[in-house]
């Protein structure tokens, strides 16, 4: 009977978002419909020092070739935002963050669902990339990997970037999924393999969490300024997807070389802990902030990993406790739209980010709240403006 409840409930909720298309909640960079089967993920963005911003995503689903050659699409803004244009086609790019480093942008994931650790280099503005065929150019490891556009943390000499060893016994999705580290010296060939360090490979249990426990993946390496060591903060899936979300914490050696994890004080509460998230560290105000799809445990109707359509700015001064400091999307259907999967970074007194999107358009609705049929862009005006400067 609860089925047929939330089978009905989920229809009504289709029809009447159809019925009348909402405004999209920011600025259109690339759209898919419904019907082509071509879903819209892994959105990332950097910013370069001339003001430009590039941003990027891939494509999933039943039309496409995730599992052979993944598609990774780039596009450019010179006008802050207000407007998008592709400026390149990456095939056998997936999972994938960009980033600016030493006068160049590159772009770091694998080459496919789970696929070989790649990373390309950009040193025209995102126009032309360079092509990971070997380990000289990029092909960093071969295997089963796992990652999504989370930051690659830049910290005393190295840049360190997480992923997850996809190549386990188990292959169901979440306990196939180890936790790792590569890391780099900043001022190392990054396109060469033999400048990348990988850490020690660290397995989960089931039994965790009083058996609950169901897989951690999408880590953020993140320099931990009350504690004076490295973290790798990763999102945590449980059984019953119930209950307050929670992170993982896994510690990082400041060389890199070796992760741990106490499971008595490394699961901590954190909001929209159960999708991916990005962490970054402000100096002005000496916070730590992120935009999540937080979830009220009491409201739950499906699972909180499911659970995205509501958007939330938080910040937290020792990665422990979070504060929320404002809704900035929220849409009342929880079936067909959803606000994730955000990658963000500071550009003056805001935020600017990329959002993989479900919402509906002139065909109707989503496909389901997962299957983004939009990548928008989003700008969080004066975020701190509640907050104590340092």
């Amino acid at each position: 009977m609860k089925h047929l409840l939330i089978v009905i409930l989920s229809a009504v909720t289709a029809l009447s978002a159809s019925a009348q298309v909402a405004e999209l909640p920011g600025v259109v960079i690339n759209h898919s419909p419904a019907s082509k089967g071509k879903y819209l993920g892994s959105p990332s963005i950097c910013i370069l020092p001339n003001g430009r911003y590039v941003a990027s995503h891939d494509y999933f689903g039943p039309k496409t070739k995730e599992f052979e050659t993944a598609i990774t699409d780039i596009f450019v803004s010179d006008d802050k935002g207000a407007s998008w244009q592709k400026s390149a086609t990456l095939r056998g790019q997936f999972w994938s963050t960009l980033f600016h480093h030493n006068g160049a942008i590159y772009i770091f994931g694998t080459c496919r669902h789970h696929g070989n650790i790649v990373i390309r280099k950009s040193t025209d503005g995102g126009e032309s990339w360079s092509n990971p065929y070997d380990a000289r150019n990029g092909l960093i490891v071969e295997g089963e990997y796992h990652t999504a556009p989370t930051p690659a943390l830049v910290h005393n000499g190295r840049i360190y970037k997480a992923f997850e060893y996809a190549t386990h016994k188990v292959r169901k999705w979440g306990r196939r999924y180890s936790a790792m580290v590569l890391s780099a010296p900043v001022n190392a060939d990054l396109l060469d393999a033999k400048s990348w360090r990988c850490s020690n490979i660290l397995y989960s249990d089931p039994s965790w969490l009083g058996g609950e426990f169901r897989g951690w993946l999408e880590g953020n390496v993140v320099y931990d300024h009350k504690q004076k060591r490295l973290l790798n903060i990763l999102r945590v899936g449980t059984i019953k997807g119930v209950g307050v979300e929670q992170c993982a914490r896994v510690e990082v050696s400041s060389n890199g070389k070796q992760i741990s994890f106490d499971t008595a004080t490394g699961f901590v509460s954190f909001p929209g802990g159960a999708k991916k998230f990005t962490i970054r560290y402000d100096e002005r105000t000496a916070k730590y902030w992120t935009l999540v799809n937080n979830t009220d445990p009491e409201k739950l109707v499906i699972k909180n990993d499911k659970t995205r359509n509501t958007l939330s700015l938080y910040s937290s001064t020792d990665l422990l406790e979070w504060t929320k400091e404002r809704t900035i999307i929220d849409h009342p259907d929880i079936y067909y739209h959803g606000v994730q999967y955000v990658d963000w970074q500071f550009d003056g007194e805001d935020i600017v980010a990329v959002v993989r999107t479900a919402w509906e358009d002139e065909e109707g609705n989503a496909h389901n709240q997962h299957d983004s049929n939009y990548i928008l862009f989003h700008r969080v005006a004066r975020f701190a403006e509640n907050t104590t400067l340092k």
